[in-house]
């Protein structure tokens, strides 16, 4: 049995951490820090591992944030030894792709960056646009992500009149394919019109486009329309030929001049700042610009970020989207080891180069500007969230900069339909990943019958009771920690929170504040008086938009909630309809609407509908004159 000195993390227990590093070889590898309870957190590579695997454990001071809070998790240590640092690295590709390490994201999953999502996984997949790039399944596919959200939506809106595709992400009807079935817009995957095989052959050719393989395509295209045409389908050949137009005028507009435009490649380029490196890299295919992706991470050596950022992009993507030539701003401090790579993931040979002259390195310089552009565009928007996260500490008295702020509202109309919001603000940005949405289930807050405060308190106990059992270092410990509580409301709703906050006795770890709406006051727990503030100050502003972005939250909610409500209440009205009966009628005709026109036969296909019960529908709604 494992003793609890052999449980303690290698920085807890030096002789351990020694043992450890001796039995860890200086040759080339795979190395995995798992935690305490055996996930693993990270997954590297190195040409001597011993080296590597050491250099974490030294002058902690130094390291980032990110690695700091990694090695203080670590618990364990495992390795892999390779013949050559180039099996280490491919190796190393695959693990991660299958266990996806938190601590492996060097680049910042940049909300205002979009991806465009193909979900392979089901059995239609759907294409779609997010800002999330969500990995619970790996065969879905994510492209980006792109810089120009703009013509992103542009070239998707093209590609879904070109192809047909699934337009809506549900049916609008049961039992028929709607409208864009009828134009040809959609195959009618809703009905299943077409099979599985034959829509995921429209979907792989939709997919090329976001490849950059849009040649490659209209060639395939060529191929097939002359095909057509020689055997006389005349129809599928001007389809063909239609979506050949389609697809030339993508990319029209985008021409760059360099002279063996049959070349594919990457361009990509860094500016570096005092607390972001933004990296910019432009695919260019056949000589269009096809895509421009902006990615961000933290500052360090060029050549270092320029490698690291490329492995891990390649890594994400298919083999078929690595180009035959890669141009970097920055020699690579292993530009062997990474071509090596590319080459037998891709099948066929491909080159890194630093451009020195002529049209390639101007090509490199104009991406390196869009690069400073961003990065100057990110710098003064953290220069401003962080003047405002100071002047909030001073406000507040608070030891640190309130990184992540919470913001609480309730919404209802004279207590129907009572919701609440959490919204969260990380480094003084909307963090809409971490935001939630509450039902109000105490059973005294009714319609006719509000208590904001009981509904403040009920959602601050089912947010933090998790924290009751917790000690103070495990609560500051954990993602979710909130530097500051702020509360929609005043001294009465502040109360409320106080008292829940003492039933579960963590009043003493968490800081929280009040906003009160007419003045702009914010109050403090055992104060009668607000604090002494102006409103037009920067943290004064920061909290006003923390509660604007929750009362805006919680009150689209709340119509939600109403107005579902609303569509059921017409129903409520008809003798023998209850409601399990309610949602199967909503579930098959979508709207009241369709039911209203639907006739009693149209009625009685529903489960659980009778020839008398659908009689009585249609009587309720075309009662006799």
């Amino acid at each position: 049995m494992e003793s609890s000195t052999e449980r303690l993390s290698p920085i807890e227990n030096p002789d351990r951490l020694e043992r450890r590093l001796k039995e860890i070889p200086p040759e080339p590898g795979v190395y995995l820090m798992r935690d305490k309870l055996d996930r693993i957190l990270y997954i590297g590579k190195s040409k001597k591992l011993r080296s590597r695997v050491r250099s974490y454990f030294r002058d902690l001071a130094n390291h980032s944030e990110r690695i700091a809070m990694m090695v203080r998790q670590v618990c364990e240590i495992e390795f892999i030894v390779t013949d050559t640092e180039a099996e280490a690295l491919a190796l190393e590709a695959n693990l991660i792709k299958q266990h996806q390490p938190h601590f492996n994201v060097l680049l910042k999953d940049d909300k205002k960056y979009p991806y465009l999502c193909v979900t392979w996984s089901e059995e239609y997949p759907r294409i779609f646009i997010t800002r999330k790039r969500r990995l619970s399944n790996i065969k879905d596919r994510y492209y980006g992500p792109y810089v120009d959200t703009r013509l992103l939506r542009s070239t998707l809106h093209v590609v879904k009149r070109i192809f047909p595709l699934r337009q809506r992400p549900k049916p609008l009807f049961k039992d028929r394919p709607c409208l864009n079935y009828d134009i040809g817009r959609c195959p009618g995957v809703c009905q299943k019109r077409i099979s599985p095989e034959d829509y995921r052959q429209i979907v792989q050719k939709v997919a090329m486009v976001f490849q950059g393989r849009t040649g490659e395509l209209i060639e395939l295209l060529t191929e097939q329309m002359q095909q057509a045409a020689a055997n006389l389908e005349f129809e599928k050949a001007a389809q063909l030929r239609d979506r050949i137009t389609g697809l030339q005028s993508l990319g029209a507009d985008q021409k760059v001049a360099l002279p063996d435009d049959r070349i594919s490649r990457d361009a990509i380029a860094l500016n570096i700042g005092d607390r972001h490196a933004c990296i910019q890299l432009f695919q260019i295919r056949a000589g269009k610009l096809v895509g421009r992706l902006g990615f961000v991470t933290t500052p360090g050596e060029p050549g270092a970020v320029l490698q690291r950022v490329l492995e891990e992009h390649y890594r994400s993507i298919e083999s078929v989207e690595i180009p035959s030539e890669i141009l970097v701003q920055h020699e690579l401090p292993e530009p062997e080891l990474l071509e090596t790579w590319l080459t037998q993931t891709r099948g066929r040979k491909v080159s890194i180069r630093v451009p020195q002259r002529q049209q390639k390195a101007e090509l490199l310089a104009m991406v390196e500007r869009n690069a400073a552009y961003e990065l100057a565009r990110m710098e003064r928007q953290d220069s401003r969230n962080t003047a405002a996260m100071q002047d909030l500490a001073e406000i507040l008295d608070l030891p640190d900069l309130p990184r992540r702020l919470e913001c609480y509202d309730i919404s209802h109309v004279q207590g129907s339909d009572a919701v609440a919001s959490r919204v969260v603000f990380l480094d003084g940005i909307s963090a809409k990943q971490h935001y939630r949405r509450y039902k109000i289930r105490d059973p005294n807050v009714r319609s006719g019958r509000s208590d904001d405060f009981a509904s403040m308190a009920e959602v601050i106990r089912r947010r933090f009771r998790e924290y009751a059992k917790l000690s103070p270092e495990e609560m500051s410990s954990r993602e979710d920690f909130p530097d500051l509580v702020v509360i929609d409301g005043g001294k009465g709703q502040l109360s409320a929170v106080v008292d829940a906050l003492r039933d579960l006795d963590i009043l003493d770890d968490i800081r929280v504040v009040s906003l009160a709406k007419q003045r702009e006051e914010i109050f403090h727990p055992g104060e009668s008086l607000p604090l002494p503030t102006d409103s037009e100050q920067p943290g004064v502003q920061l909290l006003r938009r923390l509660r604007d972005e929750a009362h805006r939250f919680a009150v689209t909610f709340h119509r939600q909630q109403r107005t579902e409500r609303m569509r059921r209440s017409r129903l409520d009205e008809i003798p023998g309809l209850g409601f399990q009966r309610q949602k199967e009628l909503l579930a098959h005709f979508h709207s009241i609407d369709y039911i209203v026109r639907a006739t009693p036969q149209q009625l009685t296909e529903v489960s659980g509908i009778g020839p008398h019960l659908a009689q009585q529908i249609y009587d309720y709604f075309h009662p006799p004159n």
